[in-house]
């Protein structure tokens, strides 16, 4: 799983975390050729809006930041958007893949949310669980 920093600045360049963009890459994986079509919101929608872009989605990466508690605290609320925008259409067991992703674990010295405080949210909303910087 990759996030959609990482991406950005891997395949795609320069990224803005304050302006929406839509980045675009075509990757061949295990000798299939996928296309990625990236939405970064920016976080700066109300839930309308983000229930859209919602609906536009196939897989959710949900980044916060261990240096920015309020963000932290959003993940709760946007795993319940997603499940409630696409479980509408889907039996339960085929809700599209989310993964939550803890974002900057190098500023050690800015961390304001625990590994295991992450841990233990993903688990409790059975979510695979990564912390990068």
């Amino acid at each position: 799983a990759l996030t959609v920093r990482f991406i950005t600045r891997r395949f795609i360049g320069d990224y803005d975390p304050t302006l929406e963009m839509i980045y675009r890459h075509v990757a061949v994986l295990d000798g299939d050729t996928v296309h990625l079509e990236i939405l970064d919101t920016a976080g700066q929608e109300d839930s309308l809006q983000l229930e859209e872009k919602i609906k536009w989605g196939e897989g959710f990466a949900v980044v916060y930041s261990v240096t920015d508690r309020c963000s932290f605290d959003e993940v709760l609320r946007l795993c319940f958007l997603v499940r409630h925008v696409h479980g509408g259409a889907r039996r339960a067991g085929e809700q599209p893949p989310v993964v939550l992703v803890a974002n900057k674990k190098d500023l050690q010295g800015d961390r304001m949310v625990a590994t295991a405080e992450g841990e233990s949210l993903a688990k409790a909303l059975e979510l695979p669980f990564l912390e990068i910087s």
